[in-house]
């Protein structure tokens, strides 16, 4: 029976490489503990330690793992978010209260001017928000 349990703690350990928060790790403590429990005890005391453990596991050692292992803010940004407040270079002339395009490291994207303005190719800009998967900017002076 230890086998089994052995299978369903890697298992657990896989889906969490591929998830986050700590949680599904919590079953794979759960069926370390019943798997040791194997070699004393029946099926019925190896689920039920199993349970215990998993129950224990994500009520009380969850919350201190995620504190401990989420250094960082709660929120943070990725894709398009990541990109407010980075500059960019104009690689198509953003027309006024039409569109354009920038390059940032290396990625193109769609855009338009905060306030309106046309801004010619060449020119550095700031990102300052989004709508959908069209940044806002404005041009930087230098």
């Amino acid at each position: 029976m230890w086998q089994l349990w052995l299978i369903v703690a890697l298992i657990s350990i896989l889906f969490e490489i591929f998830t986050s928060g700590f949680f599904i790790a919590c079953f794979a403590v759960g069926a370390l503990s019943a798997l040791i429990t194997s070699f004393f005890g029946g099926v019925y005391l190896q689920l039920t330690v199993y349970t215990v453990v998993s129950a224990i596991s994500i009520f009380l050692v969850r919350p201190f793992a995620v504190r401990y292992l989420n250094t960082g803010s709660k929120w943070r940004p990725s894709n398009a978010d990541a990109l407010i407040g980075r500059t960019g270079l104009v690689v198509q002339t953003i027309e006024s209260d039409g569109y354009g395009r920038i390059e940032i490291d290396g990625d193109n994207w769609k855009v338009e001017s905060e306030d309106g303005t046309t801004i010619s190719a060449g020119a550095k800009v700031m990102v300052t928000g989004r709508e959908s998967i069209i940044l806002k900017v404005k041009k930087i002076c230098s």
